[in-house]
């Protein structure tokens, strides 16, 4: 038997931007927020260094940030979704600001905004240069702590939602630290728990974001819309850290360029935005000079100089900490698993296929990103959708009484786990084809098969046969052996019914 907790109100897994904002706008309805580490740690929210993306400049507008996302996306953003993101973005930020958020300022008092790749303008509101994420989440963790109808429960996961006969989620079983297990029923259920980053070998994420809210969903019966789609920024700090640390793309939108081992410039010629090309491009630009056996640095000696340990003091101390000094030398980069554009399908107000389930920020597909995320807007994604959540959730009465409560998830031993981020690098990273796709899928069923649906293996499995089934290249998904764009966009729509996740030959 496990202990029971009954919240005539919303149960919100995960505590990064989006469950955070969701949780503050479900008030006063009674809510509790669920946080594997302490809130502010261990979510991508806090470590996000560019900022937030929204239309503030006299040149702007958000119909020019819609159109530069929906670019972006390469056809696979929902128009309308981008529409509601770009129209409440402005409001998103001065909401933030209010909660004490310090955003940098121009000398007459309006938010300074800075260019990041594919934006036609600046319109990146940043903190003391690269420090907006976790600026932003101290504000908002103030607030939340701050709310009575708000109640933690830090050192806590989820191990399986919890479903009556018809499908509808009636909550979620959970685990504490210290391995206590509790049962908790509630209104309305939002799933926050965000990316995969974690299942990579390489990544800027934290390397417990492993797909879970995918896995959970997935076995729920929920949709998922276009998990293959994985972001790889292209400069983390390769200097071995796990995670690995991040070299903001706000540096190349002040002048930062990208060289190889003997100083010449690796995107010269290759795009015509050059070095603030989209993200896959030049992440593919680097990863191919890698292979060669070639180098690749960021060179920000000339842009910033001196100035550096004040414009950007996140990525200066990480650069310092590994023995390097960005004012007098290159920065070693390479490509890094670092967002994922798909997830669990939902909605303008993050419903998802399931009644009683939503989903917010990195966790869901909302129609926002597409096929590749434009620089900023995950951030502002978050905010926006998980109010959003938070409102429609709040209005949830709990329909029903009878439950089916699903077996927890497997467990996955650590030297599996290991080996999983390898394979994933090697085979789903930022280039991929037909054989080493297959190969990945066959190892991760025989996996699934000895040890039970642990959450990674599912999340896994989902990237890399959405990944085969795409014979094209779209945005941050690139096929080698499928290098062009078909000509009519498709979205991937898989739910656990339907057995996209057949067994194939390796």
């Amino acid at each position: 038997m496990f202990e029971r907790l009954d919240i005539d109100g919303v149960l919100v897994i995960g505590a990064g931007l989006g469950g955070l904002s969701a949780a503050l706008a479900a008030a006063p309805r009674p809510t509790l927020v669920v946080s594997p580490a302490p809130l502010g740690e261990g979510c991508a929210s806090s470590w996000a260094q560019g900022g937030m993306a929204a239309a503030f400049g006299a040149d702007d507008s958000p119909a020019l940030h819609a159109a530069d996302t929906m670019v972006a996306g390469v056809g696979l953003c929902d128009p309308e979704s981008v529409a509601v993101l770009t129209r409440e973005g402005p409001g998103a930020v001065r909401a933030l600001a209010e909660l004490g958020a310090p955003f940098d300022r121009a000398p007459d008092g309006r938010f300074a905004q800075s260019l990041e790749a594919a934006h036609s303008h600046p319109r990146v509101a940043r903190v003391g240069g690269d420090g907006a994420g976790r600026a932003i989440m101290s504000a908002v963790i103030g607030a939340v702590r701050a709310n009575s109808h708000i109640q933690l429960m830090e050192g806590a996961r989820a191990l399986t939602l919890i479903q009556d006969t018809s499908g509808r989620v009636l909550g979620a079983l959970l685990q504490t630290s210290g391995g206590q297990r509790v049962e908790v029923r509630a209104a309305a259920t939002i799933l926050a728990c965000g990316g995969l980053g974690g299942l990579y070998a390489v990544t800027t994420n934290p390397t417990t974001s492993r797909g879970e809210g995918l896995g959970l969903a997935w076995l729920a019966g929920a949709e998922i819309v276009d998990p293959e789609f994985v972001q790889f920024h292209p400069t983390a700090i390769a200097v071995g850290g796990d995670p690995a640390p991040l070299a903001t793309e706000a540096l190349r939108g002040e002048g930062a360029r990208l060289i190889g081992a003997h100083g010449r410039p690796l995107m010269a010629g290759g795009h015509a935005e050059g070095d603030l090309a989209p993200r896959d491009v030049v992440a593919r630009v680097i990863a191919t000079e890698l292979a060669a056996g070639g180098g690749a640095f960021l060179d920000a000696r000339d842009a910033i100089g001196s100035a550096f340990p004040n414009h950007f003091p996140a990525v200066y101390a990480a650069c310092r900490a590994a023995g390097i000094d960005p004012r007098r030398e290159p920065i070693p980069v390479r490509p890094a698993a670092h967002y994922h554009m798909g997830g669990v399908a939902a909605d303008l107000h993050g419903r998802t296929s399931l009644p009683g389930l939503f989903a917010v920020g990195e966790a869901a597909a909302a129609g926002v990103h597409g096929a590749n995320r434009l620089a900023s807007n995950s951030l502002l994604e978050a905010v926006v959708f998980g109010r959003r959540a938070g409102e429609t959730a709040r209005d949830c009465c709990l329909l029903s009484t009878q439950s089916m409560t699903a077996l927890p998830a497997a467990e996955l031993p650590a030297p599996v786990m290991a080996e999983l981020r390898l394979r994933m690098d090697r085979f789903a990273g930022v280039v991929r084809t037909h054989n080493g796709l297959d190969t990945l899928l066959g190892w991760l069923e025989a996996q699934a098969g000895m040890l039970g649906e642990a959450l990674p293996l599912v999340a896994a499995r989902l990237v890399a046969s959405a990944a085969l089934d795409r014979q094209e290249s779209r945005g941050a998904h690139f096929r080698a052996d499928f290098p062009a764009t078909a000509a009519i966009p498709i979205h991937t729509r898989l739910r656990r019914d339907d057995d996209i996740l057949r067994t194939r030959a390796a």
